[in-house]
């Protein structure tokens, strides 16, 4: 597996913190560790003796994605850590799309999460990629949770087909001449964002060089059976397939592109079974601008044993 690279020969941006000041509704100072040579950012909050919960972003978002969520958490003496992943956010983001892969993400979340800041009995949220690279590290160091809450995300083998809008998606972002990351948040939202939250999407990317990563994770989805991540999610499916502690599917009933995900993970994930999942109505891909508070919720009510519900 891919896990580590020769960093000196890496091309790195690093976004001024210039562009992070003032954000609306996002007050929190960034953590950082170096992993693998970069530099990757993550935001806490809440009492560091509380149960942990781990919320995971995807493309072409940030930790800023989760911003009304935190609170309902912390609220109830939740622990939070909100990473941003290699090439999103306050992390160092490599230029070039060649840098990136499935495999490599899942060892740079893996690095961060459990030998840089050794979390354990971990409640993971994931959504979007940050399903993707949470699942398999679910799979690979199951020891490390306590339980998953999966949202707007999967895990394809690549057997699965690729529904036309996802293609035409993958497709637009490569081929675009400077990608709009706000709008694209926007356009994944039902309930639309303000200018000032397109604005703060938009803040970790001041030139395209920046963009590499959001461009090029479309199209590290596996998409056919021969992809290169292939082998390691069929051995992840393998290991979740005994994976008994407690799983929870809360998709919104809005997103085109994962409709439908949840019904294997609910089938052939031991954990799954009898959980109160659920769907979030009236909520975009990106569940947490259109329904954060009620994400949340779920994801307390479930983090403290009182139940689940969209």
């Amino acid at each position: 597996m891919d896990q580590r690279w020769d960093a000196p020969r890496v091309d790195l941006y690093r976004t001024p913190d210039s562009r992070f000041a003032d954000l609306v509704g996002f007050p929190y100072e960034p953590g950082y560790a170096d992993v693998a040579g970069l530099r990757m950012a993550w935001v806490e909050a809440g009492p560091a003796d509380g149960p942990t919960v781990v919320l995971l972003h995807g493309q072409p978002t940030w930790s800023y994605l989760y911003r009304t969520v935190i609170p309902v958490l912390t609220d109830a003496g939740v622990h939070v850590v909100a990473p941003d992943l290699v090439g999103f956010g306050r992390s160092d983001k490599p230029t070039s799309p060649r840098d990136y892969s499935y495999a490599r993400h899942v060892a740079w979340t893996r690095e961060l999460l459990f030998e840089a800041m050794d979390l354990r009995e971990v409640t993971l949220v994931g959504q979007d990629w940050g399903g993707l690279i949470g699942l398999r590290l679910v799979a690979e160091h199951p020891e490390r949770f306590a339980r998953v809450v999966a949202t707007n995300t999967g895990l394809p083998t690549g057997h699965q087909k690729v529904s036309e809008v996802f293609r035409r998606f993958r497709d637009y972002v490569a081929s675009a001449t400077d990608l709009p990351v706000g709008a694209i948040v926007r356009g994944g939202c039902l309930h639309g964002l303000s200018d000032a939250e397109v604005a703060a999407y938009d803040a970790p990317f001041p030139e395209p060089r920046a963009k590499a990563g959001a461009r090029v994770l479309p199209s590290l989805v596996p998409a056919s059976p021969d992809d290169p991540a292939a082998d390691d999610q069929r051995r992840a499916w393998e290991s979740l397939a005994h994976f008994n502690k407690p799983f929870l599917c809360a998709f919104s009933d809005g997103d085109p592109i994962t409709r439908g995900a949840d019904a294997p993970m609910r089938k052939l994930i031991p954990g799954s079974a009898g959980q109160p999942h659920c769907t979030i109505t009236g909520a975009g891909h990106f569940v947490q601008e259109d329904a954060g508070e009620r994400l949340g919720t779920i994801v307390r009510d479930f983090m403290l044993g009182t139940g689940a519900a969209g």
